[in-house]
């Protein structure tokens, strides 16, 4: 794909898609409504002429086809993103992430457009304890809980994009991410790293949501958007989904206490029951560890970054950004602004 089109393109993951993108002589057309995304996260791009910014909604039904007639292809993040925010914003959560992934894979449909649609391991749902496998059951809680909705939100996604695949031949690959991390996430929709990165940093204590015991996977973005660019290349990963990330698991009180370390801060950690911070009913899955055996086996992706160095990784870039010397910094100090521009925003993807 030569003229390629992101939606959540000034996301945390978006971002550095567009950028892995620009790096292979593509021309890009980022889409974002700036509701998470960023302008700092792509405003160090705005002097390639390769590189279109254009803020506004997968939403609009009038901007969105437009924007797809331009391009050969799109990478689909656009989405309501965060345990915060989702348990804070419901309606707003399933609206944008249904409707969302409808209006994209409708434009996409004309002309049969290939597409890579962004999913979560949320839909696994409360999972089964082992790692989890593509063609697995899942287990969602009552729908009284508005916790699960994302969950659902992206499970009618994936099936909406099996649907166009089957029916109308688009040729749709779906990519589940597990806890995608790394330099420009912040932690206000609930990121657990850049929070406790922060909370560290800033000598406060790390809060952790439940008893600590639940174990996931953190995966370095860079990986992510590596293998997401092997399925598109491969002719037979078109009409499939793939779960992608990392298989390195570590508890959350693990994690916490790993990052007081590299850090060398003083903090100490601080147990929050679930119901005192998102209310009564919420539910959470004590493990969520991917099976890779599947994308590995089709195009040969493994995970290249450990836990240890995504975390360094992380760390610096934060003190770094801190301290205005971030390559984003940087880039703002050397007067690249997003007016020079034609400006897109997004919801990003988990």
């Amino acid at each position: 794909m030569k003229k390629v089109l992101v939606t959540g393109g000034a996301g945390f993951i978006g971002s550095h898609l567009v950028e892995s993108l620009l790096a292979q002589n593509s021309e890009v057309w980022a889409l974002d409504n700036l509701s998470t995304g960023r302008l700092q996260n792509i405003q160090h791009l705005n002097r390639n002429p390769r590189f279109h910014f254009v803020e506004g909604s997968v939403l609009d039904r009038a901007l969105t086809p437009e924007l797809v007639d331009r391009v050969d292809g799109v990478y689909h993040l656009a989405a309501s993103v965060g345990v915060r925010y989702v348990v804070d914003n419901p309606l707003a959560s399933l609206q944008n992430n249904i409707h969302g992934a409808e209006s994209v894979l409708e434009a996409v449909s004309r002309d049969r457009k290939p597409i890579v649609l962004f999913s979560s391991s949320e839909v696994y749902g409360k999972g089964h304890g082992g790692p989890l496998r593509e063609e697995d059951d899942r287990i969602l809680g009552p729908t009284c809980y508005s916790r699960w909705g994302y969950a659902a939100s992206k499970s009618v996604d994936e099936f909406l994009a099996f649907a166009y695949h089957r029916e109308k031949g688009v040729p749709v690959r779906l990519v589940r991410c597990f806890n995608t991390c790394g330099p420009r996430q912040i932690g206000a929709y609930g990121m657990v790293i850049p929070r406790f990165v922060e909370q560290a940093l800033d000598g406060r204590k790390l809060t952790i949501y439940g008893d600590g015991t639940q174990s996931r996977c953190f995966s370095y973005v860079g990986d992510v958007v590596r293998g997401v660019l092997m399925l598109t290349d491969h002719p037979g990963a078109a009409g499939d989904v793939f779960n992608i990330g990392t298989d390195e698991e570590v508890t959350i009180t693990g994690l916490a206490e790993r990052i007081i370390e590299m850090t060398g801060s003083s903090s100490r950690l601080d147990y929050i029951p679930y119901d005192e911070a998102f209310g009564p009913g919420f539910e959470d899955m004590p493990r969520r560890v991917p099976d890779l055996g599947k994308i590995s086996a089709l195009v040969g992706y493994r995970p290249e970054m450990s836990l240890n160095d995504l975390l360094g990784t992380t760390i610096q870039h934060i003190r770094n950004e801190r301290a205005g010397k971030s390559p984003l910094a940087e880039a703002r100090f050397n007067g690249y602004h997003a007016s020079e521009t034609s400006a897109v925003p997004a919801v990003e993807a988990p």
